[in-house]
């Protein structure tokens, strides 16, 4: 059998692994970020909220009634930002396991043809000659 390895097959195989790995680690970075986001501008509209609420409470009898509808709005609107962040997180979270699982896979395979080879380089030495023992 062939005792080398393909160093053509082992080169595209690894810049293969160090192409894709940034990639979706850049994608679960930009889902991270697109959460961020997300929350900032949940928090900025729960502050609008806010704003508004205390103005139309100065010009209302009843500030008590709006103050408690808009902390109840904005409360919703943290709890839905909340939610969503955990949601982005966990595929983040999916998106490199599967990285990392595709990576050790190539990796094991590619341990496993090159434990192969040097069985095949072994086994293929001859025996080495009989020396006749002189007395």
């Amino acid at each position: 059998g062939n005792a080398s390895i393909d160093r053509n097959e082992f080169g595209d195989r690894l810049r293969d692994l160090r192409e894709r790995l940034p990639e979706e680690l850049k994608t679960a970075r930009w889902m991270v970020r697109e959460r961020e986001a997300f929350i900032a501008q949940t928090n900025e509209q729960a502050a609008e909220i806010m704003r508004r609420a205390k103005e139309t409470g100065a010009r209302m009898v009843s500030e008590t009634q709006v103050m408690t509808e808009a902390v109840e709005e904005a409360n919703i609107l943290v709890r839905n930002a909340e939610e969503e962040a955990r949601v982005i997180r966990l595929e983040s979270e999916d998106v490199a396991e599967s990285s990392y699982e595709h990576t050790e896979t190539l990796l094991v395979n590619l341990l496993e043809r090159v434990r192969d080879r040097r069985a095949e380089l072994h086994q293929a030495r001859p025996a080495p000659p009989e020396v006749p023992i002189s007395e």
